[in-house]
């Protein structure tokens, strides 16, 4: 296997000469073409493509928005045809940003969901994923099932009700959004004989197989999301589990060595970890491009995953007010102690570990899925962001307050912060958080991904009252984003109990921007709150990284080593600290342990209403 270089093996750094293209002028002068990565995002709405430079500045960037269809209830689908012609045009924009020389372009990395890409086996031609059909002769090329796709309710239980071994490297279960479901799901819903046909691929794969032609698979892909165990964990041998996938009704999969899932590393398959490179570009994939071929690929990452490599490198010095490129190099075992929060719409939270740690409701433990040998873990919110916005948009107020906001040309989000505020100096309060402290609310309103990891959670609620005013408004808001706040404490001391060092979080995404729920979470936590430079594009610099490392690659197949990249393209950002008011604190406290009770009463309510309608029938 091509494994990653790192460890006391010495790295050989490209001279000027070998990193820097050289080019001559009409007046016969040297000129030095700097050299460009392109990293490329595929979430679940856009695609983004960033342009780094060597410094690890980002000097171009442009989005797409990616279709997605609806067809059923709890159906989502996409296209990978569409998909790609999405990166096509954000990678082009972002080149004219700065008038990027195509020539200069040295690697390219890509992250995306963790969906389910459907090809012919035959024709490399995309399958469609919707019935009765399941082709595409009427234009119908959307061969994606959407992570948050729920079609594979029942498959999804036959999964878990094996007990298999291998799920306990997935938290004890095998979550509906990981694509083994959907591909069961496909089986018995597909006819056979074009079921038979098919390959399956974690859209990050498909993305690669699509840039190189290359069928090799990223560890990350396969194993966080599908079942798959590196040898040697466990007693593995193969990787993919035999017996496991003849228990659920995929023995189909079996044949040819796993050829349709991406095969044996080092038979009929190969297997990379993150920014390894699996090949160059291809003449067409340059094409549709606007770019050259032959650029190094790296193998690609779940968008999460991505999120960790462009947050927990940059140098951090927790004594002063920021994170500084000054400071001597970061060891890969600070690493450990560093929680990469990835919010959007969810939110993921991953660690890493130099030794596995198994954690009740975290998926994981996953070995070298980012840096050969190293384990990461993989905890999450199943909303945060849309939580936000759910409880503001359903408060009656939200007209009253949006058409203010406006007003004053802000964000809902800026306008309930400042409202907050003033409500704090009205009632000469100490606190923000003084003025919710009679108010407990519990949010998991779409379920609990960890560390409960119980999709039949709800919310609940202990103050409410009748006022239905901005300030009733405010006062939801504030205590929704104390319970991200306190369910990150949850999430970080369960890991924390269990084995794993965590001291400080890595947050990225748009929820950094707001500075009372950072100053929350770093006082509900006690720990350090680490903001990026790029906030609004940490994942996207992540995969840019991924295509530094590609690059990086030796006629022997060694590369740098990717902590040693991160460590040298992170950009510093800034940090928020924990609170110091010691009454603060002491309230918090207490509202966690209200926090767990809320937990604790609905499982007890649930399962005594339960009993009591047993068996009743109409």
């Amino acid at each position: 296997m091509d494994r990653q270089h790192h460890g006391n093996m010495p790295y050989r750094q490209p001279s000027r000469q070998q990193s820097r293209q050289m080019s001559v002028d009409p007046h016969n002068e040297v000129r030095v073409i700097q050299q460009h990565y392109i990293g490329i995002d595929v979430g679940t709405g856009s695609a983004r493509a960033c342009i780094m430079n060597e410094k690890g500045d980002i000097v171009g960037l442009a989005s797409e928005a990616i279709g997605m269809w609806q067809p059923e209830t709890g159906y989502y689908e996409q296209s990978t045809t569409n998909i790609w012609r999405c990166i096509c045009d954000s990678i082009k924009r972002a080149m004219q940003q700065s008038n990027i020389d195509a020539n200069s372009i040295r690697g390219i990395g890509f992250d995306a969901t963790c969906s389910l890409a459907v090809f012919r086996e035959d024709t490399d031609e995309p399958v469609a994923v919707t019935g009765p059909k399941f082709d595409n002769q009427d234009g119908n090329d959307r061969n994606v099932i959407l992570w948050l796709d729920h079609r594979p309710v029942e498959e999804t239980k036959k999964i878990n009700a094996t007990d298999h071994n291998l799920l306990r490297y997935v938290g004890g279960q095998m979550s509906i959004e990981m694509e083994i479901p959907k591909v069961l799901w496909l089986k018995n819903n597909m006819p056979k004989e074009l079921f038979d046909k098919c390959k399956f691929y974690d859209l990050t794969d498909a993305l690669t197989h699509l840039a190189t032609g290359n069928e090799t698979r990223s560890y990350c892909s396969v194993v966080c999301k599908q079942g798959f165990v590196p040898v040697g964990v466990d007693g593995s041998v193969k990787g993919w589990q035999g017996d496991f996938l003849t228990a659920i009704g995929l023995e189909d999969l079996c044949q040819d060595d796993f050829k349709r899932m991406g095969g044996v590393n080092g038979v009929n398959g190969h297997y990379f970890t993150a920014g390894e490179k699996i090949g160059v570009l291809s003449d067409k994939a340059a094409a549709d491009m606007g770019l050259v071929p032959g650029i190094a690929v790296g193998s690609g990452v779940i968008d999460a995953y991505a999120g960790w490599i462009g947050t927990v490198g940059a140098k951090v010095n927790l004594k002063g007010d920021s994170i500084s490129s000054d400071f001597p190099k970061n060891h890969v075992s600070q690493a450990f102690t560093r929680l990469a929060a990835v919010a959007g719409t969810s939110t993921c939270h991953l660690a890493m570990s130099e030794k596995p740690v198994f954690v009740n409701g975290v998926w994981g433990p996953y070995r070298d899925v980012l840096i050969p040998d190293y384990w990461m873990a993989e905890g999450g919110q199943s909303a945060t962001g849309e939580l936000l916005k759910h409880v503001i948009e359903t408060h009656p107020a939200f007209n009253e307050a949006y058409s203010v906001a406006e007003s004053f040309n802000a964000n809902i989000y800026d306008y309930l912060n400042e409202h907050l505020r003033e409500m704090q100096e009205k009632a000469d309060a100490p606190t923000i958080s003084y003025l919710g402290r009679h108010f407990f609310f519990y949010g998991d309103l779409f379920g609990n991904r960890s560390p409960i990891a119980d999709p039949d959670m709800r919310g609940s609620i202990i103050g409410l009252s009748s006022d239905k005013s901005i300030d009733s408004l405010a006062l939801h808001y504030y205590a929704t984003m104390e319970f991200i706040a306190l369910q990150t404490h949850q999430i970080v001391e369960s890991m924390n109990t269990a084995g794993h060092v965590i001291s400080s979080i890595f947050m990225s995404g748009s929820q950094c921007q707001n500075d009372v729920l950072m100053s929350l979470m770093a006082t509900a936590c006690d720990m350090p709150v680490l903001i990026p430079r790029y906030v609004h594009a940490a994942v996207v610099h992540g995969a840019a990284m991924l295509g530094a490392k590609a690059a990086s690659t030796d006629n022997d197949g060694k590369s740098e080593a990717l902590w040693d990249i991160m460590d040298r393209l992170s950009k510093p950002g800034k940090a928020v600290y924990p609170g110091k008011d010691e009454q603060e604190k002491k309230l918090l406290k207490t509202k966690y342990e209200v926090f767990l009770e809320q937990i604790a009463q609905q499982k007890r309510i649930r399962t005594n209403i339960d009993e009591a309608v047993k068996g009743w029938k109409r």
